[in-house]
């Protein structure tokens, strides 16, 4: 695995791991995934929690323009994400739901275009403790790997249209452009029918989210 760059973003527990791909005249190759590889990075960042994880899960959503998900995340069994975009645009958004974190209520978002073309993969290390969800400009293909097994029974989803959500940390134009898209976004009823932030704070699960 070709690691270019690793970077914290806005919130400093979300991980922008950027390789390399390798192309020529038939196409490209590229190791999209090496866990020694990314503990070469463990002396500049912390990535403990990505190095020590084990993934258990992975998935594949293919998304229409304009399609909303999330904002999704679980307890028992916990989920951390790493993220990436196959072939398409997904703007991906992270909300900190740790009732005892500085930047608890604030949400980033992350734009992840990917052509066949470009020079570069990325994913995005999204550890427990976060609601995570997307929403994308063109028709998109996303893969996920998970640290947990989905359990219904211990998930829960924040409207990601909620007024009490903080976009400070998120980029204006993105956010801008993400905004514009409550009244004629595709979205499941599931989501748009979500707790808002201050319901979860009643939720007595908020408490296990350190």
């Amino acid at each position: 695995m070709k690691i270019e760059s690793v970077v914290s973003l806005a919130i400093p527990d979300i991980i922008l791991i950027t390789y390399q791909r390798f192309h020529d005249k038939r196409g490209y190759f590229t190791e999209k995934f090496n866990i020694n590889d990314i503990n070469h990075f463990n002396h500049c960042l912390n990535l403990n929690s990505l190095f020590k994880s084990k993934f258990v899960q992975y998935n594949e959503s293919y998304s229409l323009k304009k399609t909303i998900r999330g904002l999704h995340f679980q307890w028992n069994p916990f989920m951390g994400k790493l993220v990436r975009t196959i072939q398409g645009h997904m703007i991906d958004i992270v909300l900190d739901i740790r009732p005892k974190s500085k930047t608890f209520g604030k949400a980033i978002m992350c734009d992840m275009p990917s052509t066949s073309i470009d020079e570069n993969g990325q994913w995005l290390w999204i550890p427990p403790g976060f609601a995570h969800g997307n929403y994308f400009i063109q028709n998109t293909i996303i893969e996920y790997f998970c640290t947990g097994t989905y359990n219904a029974g211990c998930e829960i989803g924040i409207n990601p249209f909620s007024q009490d959500i903080d976009w400070s940390l998120a980029h204006k134009s993105l956010y801008k452009q993400f905004s514009k898209m409550q009244s004629k976004c595709i979205i499941s009823t599931k989501d748009r029918n979500s707790i808002d932030l201050a319901g979860w704070l009643h939720n007595k699960n908020s408490q296990l989210f350190i």
